[in-house]
């Protein structure tokens, strides 16, 4: 089962891969302008928002929901091929790509998590790196017209719809087990409100990020392919924080949450300053070690101790940050691309400093292994 998770791990992030790297590039190729490009690419993290709500009462997260979710994925991007060229309906099939990849990732760390020990989950885990940086090397060098990215994102889509059906077809039928629940708070998003708006509002700033960099930086004379190993080398930065952070996450997680904004306000600062320096941009790159990896990393650590409602904690952190946080982030991204861009991303990444700095009564350690 090793080997069948971490197929699935690599092909997915590689999907990851193609649509964050190189699918604005592709939409910018195809004649859409920045605004177009940011309301497209706001539909995934929009569907990450709200589909879980719907897991809430009316649909159940098993192999059937699973399933489904794959060949829907299947189907997505096949439909990316004939709406290419028109706005409306290419918006519809990225709400529906956004939709199946929100199932499916969730079900598969789940399963992943009951059959591997920690140490070899975060093995499996690293695959998805692995994948990720790989096709950011390598559609970075043969990337030409926006069908070129379509071809690598159908290819993958397929090789992980083939490998997560494999983990679903070698799994033992599995049977809700009720949640136990453990020490902390009832949950409550105004008992710490500062806290969650300032989750909402470090997403927010990684929006020129995510979906304009590749643009940001060829637009300022790199080539793609050196952006692409400019993302390969974030994301090598990140692995490396995440080997090495254990000792980190036992320390004040308010106050590492707090560095790592401010850190991260700082990386966008110095794109803005420096838009033509390949040697700054390297370095805002190892940046994200803090501002990804140890901030995430911190954040779910938090929340597993703040509160008593565990799972329940950690969805609403992914919809809020990552699912509203990224979609708001998309839109705004797309209207204010420009000159300025990371100088606004700066400016959202100091309040959402300001903001936790209002939070009191969190002076939660971390005594979990990690």
């Amino acid at each position: 089962m090793f080997w069948r998770l971490s197929a699935f791990y690599l092909f997915y992030f590689a999907i990851i891969g193609v649509y964050v790297i190189f699918f604005p590039k592709a939409l910018q190729m195809a004649g859409y302008s920045s605004a177009q490009i940011g309301v497209l690419l706001s539909a995934a993290p929009l569907m990450r928002f709200l589909v879980p709500f719907f897991f809430l009462k009316h649909i159940k997260l098993d192999r059937k929901s699973y399933t489904l979710s794959l060949i829907i994925l299947s189907i997505s991007v096949l439909l990316f091929y004939p709406a290419l060229e028109h706005f409306k309906a290419l918006l519809a099939v990225n709400l529906l790509f956004g939709a199946s990849i929100s199932i499916s990732l969730p079900f598969v760390e789940a399963r992943a998590l009951e059959v591997l020990d920690r140490h070899i989950y975060g093995r499996s885990r690293l695959f998805g790196s692995i994948g990720f940086m790989l096709i950011a090397l390598w559609l970075g060098k043969v990337l030409e017209t926006p069908l070129d990215a379509l071809h690598y994102l159908l290819g993958t889509t397929l090789m992980t719809t083939l490998s997560g059906l494999a983990i679903v077809y070698g799994l033992k039928p599995h049977h809700a087990k009720s949640e136990k629940k453990g020490s902390g708070a009832n949950f409550s998003i105004l008992r710490f409100w500062p806290l969650w708006l300032s989750f909402f509002l470090m997403q927010v700033s990684f929006g020129g990020f995510y979906n304009f960099f590749t643009i940001y930086e060829t637009s300022h004379g790199i080539g793609l392919e050196m952006t692409s190993w400019l993302w390969s080398f974030g994301v090598i930065c990140e692995i490396a924080m995440l080997y090495f952070q254990g000792p980190l996450l036992h320390k004040n997680l308010l106050v590492i949450l707090q560095i790592t904004i401010a850190v991260t306000a700082l990386r966008w600062m110095l794109l803005w300053l420096f838009p033509d320096s390949l040697a700054m941009t390297f370095a805002t790159q190892s940046l994200h070690a803090l501002g990804f990896a140890l901030y995430h990393s911190a954040s779910i650590t938090l929340l597993y101790s703040l509160y008593r409602q565990k799972a329940l904690a950690q969805q609403f952190f992914l919809g809020i940050s990552y699912g509203l946080g990224g979609f708001v982030g998309a839109i705004l991204a797309g209207q204010i691309y420009g000159e300025y861009l990371f100088l606004i991303e700066s400016m959202i990444a100091l309040t959402a400093f300001s903001i936790l700095k209002l939070q009191k009564g969190i002076t939660i350690t971390s005594n979990r292994p990690i």
